[in-house]
């Protein structure tokens, strides 16, 4: 079964679950907010996926906005990036969803299509 790292008041998030819904496809859903993904979890999508550390963090969002992360992320090391990530689930993009092997970052139909159709 899927786990699904997501926030109820995001878009993304529910355009996300209802693309799943459509399909039968069954999924635990994880507050990101109050269980944000853990340090390890991020640092598997990272080797695993092609992703970066800046498409980990909500760029968008308020508290990244307030707290200046975009200017301390140049100096922050990976394991401090990851650490600041898996305390605090509003600096996450979202939804991240994964099944242990495989993973997805934010809510694109496409690659949803490619990974989890």
């Amino acid at each position: 079964m899927l786990e699904f790292y997501g926030y109820d008041r995001c878009s993304t998030c529910l355009d996300a679950k209802k693309w799943l819904d459509d399909r039968g496809i069954k999924y635990r859903d994880i507050p990101i907010v109050d269980r944000p993904p853990s340090k390890a979890l991020l640092k598997r999508i990272l080797k695993a996926d092609g992703y970066t550390l800046k498409n980990l963090f909500n760029t968008s969002g308020q508290v990244y906005r307030e707290q200046g992360v975009k200017d301390k992320l140049v100096s922050m090391t990976e394991d401090q990036a990851l650490a600041l990530l898996a305390g605090q689930g509003k600096l996450c993009k979202r939804p991240i969803v994964t099944d242990g092997r495989s993973h997805t970052v934010g809510f694109k139909p496409a690659v949803f299509d490619s990974v989890w159709g």
